[in-house]
């Protein structure tokens, strides 16, 4: 089956489509695609991973036409920092 495996940095957008075995996990396919070999400070013990923006396990069954996304980790509290639409106004 055809998936794809996304990772972005502030500096790098990575999209990755590659063939898979029809019993493939969503940990599978982050493995195949080889990024953690690009992208070190992948950590999936402690990054969530998703499948079409919804975060899923790691051994989550995948099927055709999957988008694997790996997510970094937040680093600003969210009700610290002020929102660009209200500093506007």
């Amino acid at each position: 089956m055809n998936i794809g495996v996304a990772y972005v940095t502030p500096v790098h957008k990575v999209w990755l489509r590659m063939e898979m075995p029809d019993d493939s996990t969503v940990r599978d396919a982050i493995e195949r695609s080889g990024i953690l070999g690009q992208f070190p400070e992948i950590d999936l013990e402690h990054q969530k991973v998703g499948v079409f923006g919804k975060i899923a396990k790691l051994d989550a069954p995948l099927s055709e036409g999957d988008r694997v996304e790996i997510y970094r980790p937040i680093t600003a509290d969210p009700d610290l920092v002020e929102r660009k639409d209200q500093e506007e106004e």
